[in-house]
């Protein structure tokens, strides 16, 4: 017989099944399994395609039948969750299964361990940490983790169509089948009063501090400090970009003279013809003007 929860939760699960090669979908059976032997009520939200799931979370949110969200998948399956959430009175946990598993390392979440998991909801302490806002004509868009717009963009739509390769191992393959062909790209920057109109690699704006499986873009950025790191990568030829390229894994780049971080609190970034992505997901066109939502999401806490 199990011991009473410390917190019985209404939980429901999000899980996207064609995320990386952990079964999401078996994890969220599993998952449900021994959250419903420990007393809580669990409700499934998934659904044959994310946005279906999206539509089906949105509703369980914002109608106040769960108290907790558990995103089972990859980045995108989180992005996706802390936009659901955001502003919300329901505390979301990430059990990661999926590709580059960026956020939920940033934010100390599991990854594919459905007991880790359970316990943090039967825990049920719970921190509020910031997320990145764009503010739209249709509503806000919030990102988790990194923004970035350039040569990662790139990067990160050749990593997709990379299917038999997973994990770090897939953005390295992109990287060296984009990298021959990249040009500098003419951005202007503006992070709170300061402005900085470059020819750059690419532009990071940072709340969670990696992405492309574990690359520490932003080391020091942190989700909970009110502020984005922005790494900007000024233009340098290929052979100098794969010499500091190997750093990134252990921060190590931001010493590179071509390197530059900025922190505030608002940032502005446009570039002719660059779309962004966040979380590994596509995002927005720029010109973007990005805010830092102060303490607008709980997360289960670790």
């Amino acid at each position: 017989m199990s011991a009473a929860p410390l917190s019985t939760r209404r939980v429901g699960i999000l899980a996207n099944a064609n995320s990386g090669r952990h079964g999401a979908g078996a994890l969220g059976a599993d998952l449900t399994t021994l959250l419903r032997r420990d007393g809580h009520e669990v409700l499934d939200l998934s659904g044959p395609d994310l946005e279906t799931a999206r539509s089906r979370s949105t509703a369980a949110v914002a109608g106040g039948a769960v108290d907790t969200l558990v995103a089972i998948g990859g980045d995108g399956t989180a992005h996706l969750a802390a936009n659901v959430c955001a502003g919300q009175d329901v505390a979301l946990g990430i059990l990661a299964a999926g590709t580059g598993n960026d956020n939920a390392r940033t934010l100390g979440m599991p990854r594919g361990d459905v007991a880790a998991m359970a316990r943090l909801v039967t825990a049920g302490a719970t921190r509020r940490i910031d997320l990145g806002v764009a503010h739209t004509p249709t509503g806000d868009r919030h990102f988790l983790g990194v923004l970035g717009g350039g040569f990662d963009t790139l990067v990160n739509d050749r990593g997709k169509t990379l299917r038999l390769l997973h994990g770090t191992p897939r953005y390295l393959a992109a990287v060296a089948l984009e990298l021959p062909r990249f040009r500098g790209i003419p951005y202007a920057v503006q992070v709170d009063d300061v402005t900085v109109d470059t020819t750059a690699m690419l532009v990071a704006v940072g709340n969670g501090g990696c992405f492309g499986g574990g690359m520490l873009v932003c080391p020091d950025a942190d989700v909970a400090d009110g502020l984005f790191d922005v790494m900007v990568l000024h233009q340098i030829g290929r052979l100098e970009f794969l010499k500091i390229f190997p750093k990134v894994f252990s921060g190590g780049h931001v010493s590179h003279p071509a390197v530059q971080i900025l922190r505030g609190r608002r940032v502005t970034l446009d570039s002719p013809g660059i779309r962004s992505q966040a979380d590994g997901e596509d995002f927005l066109p720029l010109p973007l003007q990005l805010d830092v939502a102060v303490g607008t999401l709980t997360i289960l806490a670790t």
